[in-house]
């Protein structure tokens, strides 16, 4: 089966002002079309060639070329879904009583976030998971992924250089609070959270 480099789930300029168009065609358009295009040129005549894209990361050596490019294809298409256009709706029902059980409070689990995307010191990932013991942030460097530790992720934010270099040149904690102020597609991850209850 041929990797798919999935539609955005908005327009290239849907997430303007806070990631620009600009941004979103070098990232969407250059970097995750990479990846994706990587994957499908590695898998073909192979064991993988009719694997899933989760299948791929899961089973792959790390580190090879297959697993930083299956589990980069795999990054991506979640964070894209991991932010939507307009203004933040604030998540409601089981997810909120689980960040208020695991952080206190939903501006607690803002924060903690905050400073976990920003202190990530590699280039890599900052994921809201659920796991054995409830939700948490974890950081990933590089391609790594909750996929690969028995963790289901809920939501993403991308802290590779190249997803706000253009917008934020280095300040990331500007990109930060915009993603967390303005972009969280948290039915996105309210129906990642319900799929694991």
């Amino acid at each position: 089966m041929t990797i798919e480099h999935a539609p955005l789930p908005y327009p290239l300029d849907g997430l303007a002002p806070h990631i620009s168009e600009r941004t979103m065609s070098f990232h969407y358009g250059r970097h995750h079309a990479g990846y994706v295009a990587s994957v499908n040129n590695t898998i073909a005549g192979t064991a993988f060639e009719n694997a899933s894209l989760e299948d791929i990361v899961a089973a792959a050596d790390v580190p090879s070329a297959l697993f930083n490019c299956s589990a980069q294809a795999w990054n991506h298409a979640f964070y894209w879904d991991s932010m939507s256009p307009g203004s933040v709706e604030a998540p409601t029902g089981e997810l909120l009583a689980a960040l208020e059980r695991s952080f206190g409070s939903l501006d607690a689990f803002n924060t903690e976030f905050a400073a976990a995307a920003v202190g990530n010191f590699a280039s890599g990932w900052t994921w809201l998971v659920s796991g054995a013991d409830g939700l948490q942030i974890v950081n990933t460097d590089d391609a790594d992924t909750p996929l690969r530790h028995g963790q289901r992720a809920l939501l993403t934010i991308d802290v590779w250089e190249h997803a706000y270099y253009l917008d934020y040149q280095n300040a990331r904690p500007a990109y930060v609070d915009a993603f967390i102020e303005h972009l969280i597609n948290w039915e996105f991850a309210s129906a990642n959270f319900a799929a694991g209850s």
